[in-house]
């Protein structure tokens, strides 16, 4: 008796576990996530672990973005079988790692896809920038005052479309409390669309919106969504359930897919709706976007022969308002996971969202410039557009001085919320006076150079007679070298860095030492800094080459010029070694500067004086008393100019040795 009451209570127990199973597996078919969540755990708590109630739980947590209670079922699933899962949950459970902030083993996942398929574009993304969460988390500065909409509620708000000062978004927000219809994927009223003007009272809090009206021309039973308007306002395309105004139509498992409508604006009111000639009833269209020229149409499907879940495409616009057979967008763009949310600015920038690209979570934003029907690499926008968890549906104002995008990120106030921005536009001005270094005087004619961090050049002047230079609407919150120069003077430069103030001025003073000084006790010199020499030897050295240049410089500059060299030891040593060193000296640094192609009859001599004109007081007498330092004020040269000079400059000083 035990034995059959066995039996019957295991039969009973299968039989539960069935019509559960059942009852899940057509929740899940339906996109109905959130129950069959509910169900698939049941089923597993009551011990059925299979790979295929494992991996839909966490597809049905995974779709509905909660990345913790999808990491946990697919950990579990890798757990079990890791070996026998299709490549696209490696990749899933990687998105939810990252999106919980567990980038590094998120990346160790995501590079195991090449073990599956050594061409997927996603691992070779991340081979090829191992570097990448840094980069996009370290953006330059250019969306900023980022806000998070006052008209935003507790469902799904995303969206849109700027036009005419308006906001076109989309909301499951229910449209009065004896609306009880919901969607079963994520048990949320279905999605109508809003407008709400906009709002500048106060830009750097962040742009708002007035009180959402509902576009109630277009609104059905069902969803609608993603409007975008032609520029004159008088053609409508929008994405809407296929619903035939009376009843939902299906594919032939009864699964209703995504279209894109068109309607036409006459005498002010919104007639001649239809759907577009590209639709099916077998796959999705939608997320319309027009090209800045109107003769494109971009959208998104997940039409066969694509490279992913879902793709981008483009299709062509007759004058007659005809549509051409859809092109998908390609591999530049296109990804084996989801691309979606296009939108073309005036520009004729891309702006999409992805999870198949390298980013910061699961969606990301990213933007390609458009060329002659070819696209650049896409860039990812980083953050703090970007995040851990979805971002999407980023659009920009004509001007490129504000926009929106969309996210289901941490802090919101529900499921998806609609965030504007601002574009960073700080700019300030480099400006300087470039003056002689011993008169103090201005030097006009001088060239001063603006040089980026990068060591490339940004932008060049010459300055005035007062000496004065300005670099106008330079990029804030970045790090300059100013460089100035001029022939016959010793090149200064000066780093500087522009602030995060706009319309600052940043003052950067430079100097210039001439090279051709006229000292009224003696003659007219080339003045450099000291040539040094290794002990007890008289080859040139690669520091004094440097110094020696200068003087090539000047003399190649003043084709007339003939010099005459002096060169001049310490009292250490024998008078007599003392002149010939110096006149070794001297000799070694004339044959250098004619080895630098300067005519031998232009230098008149090169001569050393050894000790015999010593500048201070340590002579043989005194020079162990005398310091290392006063010591060297003794070791110098000299290049006077015999003839030939200009731009003189003029100073009372005794010249530097």
């Amino acid at each position: 008796m035990k034995r059959i009451l066995f039996v019957s209570l295991l039969l009973v127990s299968l039989l539960c576990n069935s019509q559960r199973r059942y009852a899940a597996d057509r929740y899940f078919n339906e996109f109905a996530y959130k129950k069959s969540a509910e169900l698939y755990k049941v089923i597993y708590e009551k011990g059925d672990s299979s790979q295929l109630v494992i991996s839909r739980l966490g597809d049905s947590y995974y779709y509905n973005t909660n990345s913790n209670e999808a990491e946990k079922w697919y950990e579990i699933l890798m757990k079990k079988y890791s070996n026998k899962v299709s490549p696209e949950y490696l990749f899933r459970y990687a998105q939810t790692l990252k999106s919980n902030g567990k980038v590094k083993e998120s990346d160790l996942w995501l590079e195991k896809l090449k073990d599956r398929d050594s061409d997927d574009s996603r691992a070779l993304a991340l081979v090829n920038n191992r570097n990448y969460f840094v980069e996009y988390s370290n953006r330059k500065k250019t969306f900023v005052n980022v806000k998070n909409l006052s008209v935003n509620t507790e469902f799904s708000d995303f969206g849109g479309f700027i036009y005419d000062s308006k906001l076109y978004f989309a909301s499951t927000k229910p449209g009065d409390t004896k609306t009880r219809r919901r969607y079963k994927w994520n048990n949320q009223p279905f999605l109508n669309v809003y407008t709400a003007e906009e709002e500048f009272s106060d830009i750097a809090e962040g742009l708002e919106l007035a009180e959402p009206q509902k576009f109630l021309e277009i609104s059905t039973r069902y969803h609608e969504s993603n409007v975008v308007l032609s520029e004159d306002g008088n053609t409508l395309y929008f994405t809407r359930d296929n619903y035939d105004g009376d009843k939902l139509k299906g594919d032939e498992d009864r699964v209703t897919h995504l279209k894109i409508y068109k309607a036409q604006k006459i005498d002010g009111e919104w007639k001649n709706f239809e759907e577009l000639s590209f639709n099916n009833d077998d796959y999705s269209c939608g997320h319309p976007a027009l090209s800045s020229d109107e003769k494109t149409l971009y959208f998104v499907s997940d039409m066969p022969g694509g490279f992913g879940a879902t793709d981008i495409y483009s299709v062509a616009i007759a004058d007659d308002g005809t549509f051409g057979t859809p092109k998908n967008l390609g591999k530049t763009i296109n990804t084996e996971s989801r691309e979606m949310f296009p939108y073309v600015d005036k520009d004729n920038t891309l702006y999409f969202a992805s999870d198949g690209h390298l980013g910061l979570g699961a969606l990301d934003v990213f933007e390609s410039k458009i060329s002659e029907a070819t696209f650049t690499k896409p860039v990812n926008l980083g953050s703090p557009v970007n995040s851990p968890l979805d971002d999407f549906s980023f659009v920009i104002s004509d001007d490129k001085s504000y926009g929106y995008f969309s996210s289901n990120r941490k802090g919101g106030k529900g499921d998806d919320d609609i965030y504007s921005f601002v574009i960073y536009r700080c700019k300030e001005d480099i400006t300087g006076i470039v003056t002689d270094s011993r008169t103090g005087d201005p030097i006009g004619g001088a060239t001063v150079r603006l040089i980026d961090e990068k060591g490339e050049p940004v932008s060049q002047q010459i300055t005035k007679n007062d000496g004065r230079y300005t670099f106008k609407d330079i990029a804030c919150e970045n790090n300059y070298t100013v460089a100035a120069s001029k022939e016959d003077y010793r090149n200064d430069k000066k780093d500087t860095a522009t602030e995060d103030v706009d319309k600052k001025t940043i003052q950067a003073d430079l100097t210039l030492e001439s090279l051709i000084v006229d000292n009224s006790e003696e003659q007219s010199q080339i003045v450099i800094n000291p040539i040094y020499f290794d002990f007890d030897l008289y080859n040139i050295r690669e520091d004094a080459e440097y110094e020696l240049e200068h003087i090539v410089t000047v003399m190649n500059n003043n084709p007339d010029m003939v010099i005459r060299i002096e060169s001049h030891t310490d009292s250490r040593g024998t008078k007599a070694y003392n002149r010939t060193l110096s006149t070794n000296r001297a000799k070694s640094t004339r044959d250098y500067i004619i080895s630098r192609g300067i005519a031998a009859n232009r230098i008149e001599s090169a001569i050393g004086y050894g000790e015999d004109r010593l500048l201070n007081h340590c002579d043989d007498a005194n020079q162990k008393r005398c310091s290392k330092e006063e010591h060297q004020q003794n070791r110098r040269s000299y290049f006077y100019i015999v003839k030939g000079a200009k731009n003189v400059s003029s100073t009372n000083q005794k010249p530097k040795n």
